[in-house]
């Protein structure tokens, strides 16, 4: 992410449903969206959860499911799937991320060659897991949902030490946090996206937007607030079962928001306050010159009576007409005449 171009990721996440077919669809949906990445998640259910461990209530509420590790189990993808996926990834021509769950997880996504790792909310507190990522060198995405700023900072400090501890130059110090409502689907109220200004002001660093929302708006607002990296859920059917699915974009939709996304990335422009070269004409025809009100003859010291200001801006600035007063005419002009700077001495 060196240039200004916001990065669009299809959150594919666990929207297979186990399904490798499913999963390779899911790549196909967010190339022909306009993604520039799809992103699923590694883990393995006995590394992340105890048995019987309870799910959250949007969980519950989608699959019915109150056994987390159960529900995980179902979702998880091998080793093989993920060659397959990356691959997948590659013929399309998208980016394929992943997001590790653990450090045998980092392992198997550096393996596949990933340009990239994204770090989950839940992770922003599990150090082991950040310094191994930092580790692999790769620039890092970590999501910030249900934080507090203090433990958002933290978790900037341990990756910063471990890049200190290797030696990594600056130039290479790639992190960017992206802001996060860790509810699913996340209700306006709890967005919140003010605090990408706050976390870009108190780290310095650059900053993006998982959304958890319905619709685009929040996405797109985002970005005009400053989001190098948008971030959103992809399914292929929001009625499909399974966790996710109902805090998820379909494929039409993502297909918008990336076009809306492309839309605003030129409306930002550079930030730069002068004239566009779509408005050089228009300034000449709505601004105003300074004119004479009645023929004056050479030698006449101009007063304020006897200026007019009219458009086009032909001549003397309206802006400058004080500098106007005062000034001698070199020779006899006619009313209405446009001034110019050496028609004066």
């Amino acid at each position: 992410m060196t240039d200004d171009r916001i990065t669009l990721i299809a959150e594919a996440g666990v929207n297979h449903n186990g399904s490798l077919d499913m999963a390779l669809r899911l790549v196909d949906a967010a190339h022909a969206a306009g993604a520039d990445a799809v992103k699923f998640q590694t883990f393995r259910a006995e590394d992340l959860a105890l048995p019987g461990a309870a799910t959250a209530a949007y969980q519950q509420g989608a699959t019915g499911e109150t056994d987390q590790f159960a529900m995980l189990r179902r979702l998880e993808l091998d080793a093989a799937q993920h060659q397959r996926i990356a691959a997948h990834c590659a013929q399309r021509g998208i980016e394929f991320l992943s997001t590790p769950f653990s450090e045998e997880a980092v392992d198997l996504l550096v393996g596949l060659g990933v340009k990239r790792l994204k770090l989950s909310s839940g992770e922003l507190v599990n150090r082991p897991l950040l310094e191994k990522a930092t580790a692999t060198g790769l620039p890092l995405l970590l999501s910030t949902g249900m934080a507090t700023l203090d433990e958002v900072q933290q978790a900037v400090g341990w990756v910063r030490a471990a890049w200190a501890q290797r030696g990594v130059p600056p130039q290479r110090q790639a992190l960017t946090l992206l802001h996060c409502t860790s509810a699913y689907p996340a209700p306006d109220a709890a967005l919140n996206l003010r605090a990408i200004v706050t976390l870009q002001h108190a780290t310095g660093l650059p900053v993006g937007y998982s959304d958890h929302s319905l619709g685009n708006v929040a996405a797109l607002a985002a970005a005009a607030l400053g989001a190098r990296v948008i971030e959103k859920h992809l399914t292929l059917d929001r009625t499909l079962p399974g966790p996710d699915h109902r805090a998820s974009s379909e494929p039409a939709e993502f297909a918008a928001l990336a076009r809306d996304l492309r839309r605003l990335q030129d409306m930002l422009g550079d930030g730069v306050k002068a004239p566009r070269t779509n408005e050089l004409d228009v300034r000449t025809v709505a601004r105003r010159s300074v004119v004479l009100a009645h023929d004056l003859p050479a030698g006449t010291v101009l007063r304020r009576e006897h200026l007019l200001l009219r458009r086009p801006q032909n001549g003397i600035a309206a802006a400058d007409l004080d500098a106007v007063v005062g000034r001698t005419l070199r020779a006899d002009t006619a009313a209405l005449r446009a001034l110019q700077w050496d028609d004066l001495r």
